[in-house]
């Protein structure tokens, strides 16, 4: 499923391999496949296509609350009760509740990527344009 919102920004959902499927003694989680496609010049790369987990988002929205003016609109919730054990469904890997974050993290990823302050912004670029983020980058405004 795809859906295109502001710049040409696109959120795809993906499952990330499980423990014993290609990486074995590593523990489970879901990823997502972000593609971005614009025309907007403030983007060095006019097409790109990163994986993030929640957490990914979670740090970008920390980094754009501390450095820059905007509003940062919510991330879906952590889903804590989903992580218990002993659940008789499959917790936060259940379909439904992956499909429920990805679109709350579509809406969230296409309200920052739209907002004219926040494309200035270098933790913005990283997150959308670089394959892996440099947690120790320094934060600041990205030059045309």
């Amino acid at each position: 499923m795809r859906v295109r919102a502001g710049p040409g920004l696109a959120l795809y959902h993906l499952r990330a391999p499980h423990a014993g499927e290609g990486r074995p003694g590593q523990a489970r989680y879901t990823s997502y496949e972000l593609r971005m496609r614009t025309n907007l010049p403030i983007f060095k790369l006019k097409e790109s296509c990163v994986r993030r987990r929640y957490s990914d988002f979670e740090w970008l929205k920390s980094e754009l609350e501390r450095d820059s003016k905007i509003v940062v609109p919510p991330l879906p919730g952590k889903a804590l009760k989903r992580q218990l054990p002993f659940r008789g469904d499959e917790g936060i890997f259940e379909e439904s509740f992956i499909e429920e974050r990805r679109q709350g993290l579509e809406q969230f990823i296409n309200k920052i990527a739209g907002h004219p302050l926040a494309q200035n912004e270098r933790c913005l670029h990283m997150f959308l344009q670089e394959e892996t983020i440099d947690r120790n980058y320094v934060p600041g405004k990205v030059r045309q």
